[in-house]
């Protein structure tokens, strides 16, 4: 039995205050992971990684052969701080072993990523609208930060908006640059990364400046290298970037509506994602609770709809397509299922297969 076969899932096992001002009472038992049988079209349970708080996005190292997640929370060791933990995986079982956790030194870490070297963990802080670099030790544990940016601002959202909010962390294919969607700024924030030292300085590029009142949350880089596609939660809308491999400047080339024509209920985006081959990309509407597609123009990186399909229950926090680019899971947070879609290599169009796996409060869907 290998692991490149399994699917992990970070949920919320206990309450936490959103920004909107809703509290959602978490109801996982801490990282599930299920085995994909693509041969026998099966998904099941393969076991769960008890009493993990909060586990609300995960990352795996080039090998897969460590997790990380962040815990989600306000306080942590008695100060306001999120953390993060780490993961030994089991390579026959997909079993964890917990090695360490440490403080993200903000509030609320909501996504993370590991850098393209391996040594290190970049966080993003969303209450708290801060970045914070983590090392990656020998055996896999994390040690203390090597950096830490708070950012400064506010946009035109009375509610959302009064404060920093980073949302993710995204680096480019030469590990080079970091990008950090602000949602409280309305801004992309671009670094510079030092892989010796695992230091953030600012870069010689602006920010990408979003449409006010936007809320840029997640932003994923093309793999040819060429895009960009920052999916924006408050205005539901997709806004596809030129991107400079020599300088890290992303450049708007178009932004469209996630919602189909004449829809207006409530409804925010959370996740975007993009095939291996950089044919299709995707994003979720809560509310609408859908995926939308498009196709990706590959000389102009223009977007094409494709359209939109149900997720199959409430509020799609997260989803993710799998390394073939064949299968697309969503996680439904409200309705606690993750539902399964192929993805037509000719058109980008999804078609449920039928499988379907149930874990409470569902938030981060990966992959191995």
């Amino acid at each position: 039995m290998a692991i490149n076969d399994l699917i992990y899932v970070g949920t919320y096992s206990e309450p936490i205050l959103f920004g909107t001002g809703q509290v959602l009472q978490g109801k996982g038992r801490g990282i599930y992971s299920f085995r994909f049988d693509k041969a026998a079209k099966k998904l099941t349970l393969n076991g769960i990684t008890e009493g993990v708080r909060n586990s609300s996005y995960l990352a795996f190292d080039a090998k897969r052969e460590f997790l990380y997640c962040v815990n989600e929370f306000k306080e942590y060791e008695g100060k306001p701080s999120g953390a993060v933990s780490s993961f030994r995986i089991d390579q026959q079982t997909g079993a964890l072993t917990y090695l360490n956790s440490k403080p993200s030194h903000g509030t609320d870490p909501c996504h993370l990523i590991v850098d393209k070297s391996g040594k290190f963990v970049l966080i993003a802080n969303f209450a708290s609208g801060s970045v914070c670099v983590l090392p990656i030790q020998a055996d896999g544990s994390l040690g203390d930060e090597t950096d830490f940016k708070q950012h400064v601002g506010s946009s035109v959202d009375p509610k959302r908006q009064t404060s920093p909010h980073a949302h993710a962390v995204e680096l480019d294919a030469s590990g080079r640059f970091v990008y950090v969607p602000d949602l409280g700024m309305d801004q992309v924030v671009v670094y510079k990364f030092d892989t010796a030292t695992g230091k953030l300085t600012p870069a010689d590029v602006p920010p990408v400046k979003a449409k006010p009142g936007a809320g840029p949350r997640q932003l994923v880089m093309h793999p040819k290298g060429k895009f960009a596609y920052l999916i924006n939660e408050l205005n539901s809308t997709m806004t596809a970037l030129a991107f400079d491999a020599a300088t890290g400047a992303l450049t708007e080339i178009q932004t469209l509506s996630t919602l189909p024509g004449g829809y207006d209920g409530a409804t925010s985006c959370a996740e975007v994602q993009i095939t291996p081959n950089g044919k299709f990309l995707y994003g979720s509407n809560r509310g609408h609770n859908s995926i939308v597609g498009y196709a990706i123009d590959a000389a102009t990186g223009k977007l094409t709809l494709i359209g939109h399909e149900s997720t199959q229950g409430r509020i799609p926090r997260n989803f993710e397509v799998d390394p073939t680019g064949e299968y697309l899971i969503a996680a439904n947070q409200d309705t606690n299922n993750l539902v399964m879609f192929e993805i037509d290599q000719q058109t980008g169009k999804l078609t449920p297969n039928g499988l379907t796996a149930e874990a409470g409060t569902p938030i981060c869907v990966r992959f191995v």
